[in-house]
């Protein structure tokens, strides 16, 4: 198979329930590391001009508010996150399944919390749907590793990418003198722990 390098101007990119509430059930991971790299790829996909589509679920609810993170960093496009109201697979929520082809990207690159439930179902659907999937592992978890483990596999087996934060970062910089690459360096920077 060929090496999956990352055409931004055919990429957006995907945050699914990174939410305090929801958050705080992931055990598959490090909590600080998911949410890290779930800023990263925002950042990412502002420094590049990416299309990036925020959605939350029930955010008044024990799932609670997104991360304000993200506002700081996306503000317009955390005041225009979706807020579904109770469906589990975010595509079936029509907002979001229009904010999706509203991008006009065929490749997505996807992050969720929780794995097994908030990632899985929307990228099956996108999978059905004719839509490049490249799901970031490490920016989302599940409550445990096995669920984890399960839900990625599935979603390999289905036809996602499974993939890592620095593998989006790297695949999408193709070359560290390029503009991109520029215009990365300093989210992967943030990454690496000293």
């Amino acid at each position: 198979m060929p090496v999956q390098m990352l055409p931004p101007a055919e990429t957006a990119v995907l945050l699914i329930d990174h939410q305090d509430g929801t958050m705080s059930w992931v055990g598959s991971s490090d909590r600080e590391v998911m949410k890290a790299n779930a800023l990263a790829l925002a950042k990412a996909a502002k420094a590049l001009a990416m299309p990036l589509v925020l959605t939350s679920s029930m955010e008044d609810q024990a799932q609670g508010p997104l991360a304000v993170e993200f506002e700081r960093i996306a503000p317009k496009e955390f005041a225009a996150r979706v807020r579904r109201s109770g469906a589990v697979n975010a595509m079936d929520d029509p907002a979001f399944a229009e904010a999706v082809a509203a991008t006009g990207r065929r490749n997505l690159v996807v992050a969720g919390v929780t794995n097994d439930v908030c990632t899985v179902y929307p990228t099956l659907t996108a999978l059905e749907r004719g839509y490049t999937v490249y799901v970031v592992a490490d920016a989302g978890g599940s409550t445990n590793r096995a669920a984890d483990d399960a839900a990625l596999r599935q979603m390999e087996r289905a036809g996602a990418e499974i993939t890592s934060t620095n593998m989006v970062l790297t695949g999408l910089a193709r070359d560290w003198t390029s503009p991109a690459g520029q215009a990365l360096i300093p989210v992967v920077g943030e990454l690496i722990v000293p």
